[in-house]
């Protein structure tokens, strides 16, 4: 069941997911208790993943973000998990998509330079012979909503 108290705990862990058990059942209305017993099944039901800092990519020496848009071939099933897992170990690499489309992998990267993005295009993605294609779209800005709610019908059909 996932009601309008599971909706409150979820943003309000959005927001701030430090929050100390006490404060997050004042603020969602609930007992202590209560609020604890929901914040468990909220994760042993797989609606909340994990807890993560934010960080400044400038910070740590990390100003330049891009977005490395990837076609690969052969775009078969037994590829696209051991691409992906390679794109991952790469130190640079904050995400990756596997997306339908003219791409099939957005590789979202975080680097020091220019001449670091192109050795790392040429180095770490020219050089495999699966990838048949790539641009690559330098990103000016990046914003991330505080908050994801459910859709009405999530709520509504629980």
């Amino acid at each position: 069941m996932f009601d309008a108290v599971d909706v409150e705990i979820v943003t309000a862990l959005q927001n701030d997911a430090r929050l100390p058990n006490k404060e997050l059942a004042a603020h969602v209305n609930v007992a202590p208790s209560t609020c604890l017993v929901r914040h468990r099944a909220l994760r042993d039901r797989g609606v909340i993943t994990g807890y993560r800092a934010e960080v400044d990519l400038s910070a740590l020496g990390r100003p330049l973000q891009a977005v490395i848009a990837v076609r690969v071939r052969p775009h078969t099933r037994a590829m696209v998990l051991p691409f992906m897992d390679y794109v991952l170990e790469l130190p640079e690499t904050i995400s990756v998509s596997h997306v339908a489309g003219p791409d099939d992998f957005l590789v979202h990267v975080a680097v020091s330079d220019a001449a670091h993005l192109q050795r790392l295009v040429l180095d770490a993605f020219t050089s495999r012979p699966e990838v048949a294609q790539l641009h690559t779209n330098l990103i000016f800005e990046h914003r991330r909503k505080a908050q994801v709610p459910p859709t009405p019908e999530f709520t509504a059909g629980r």
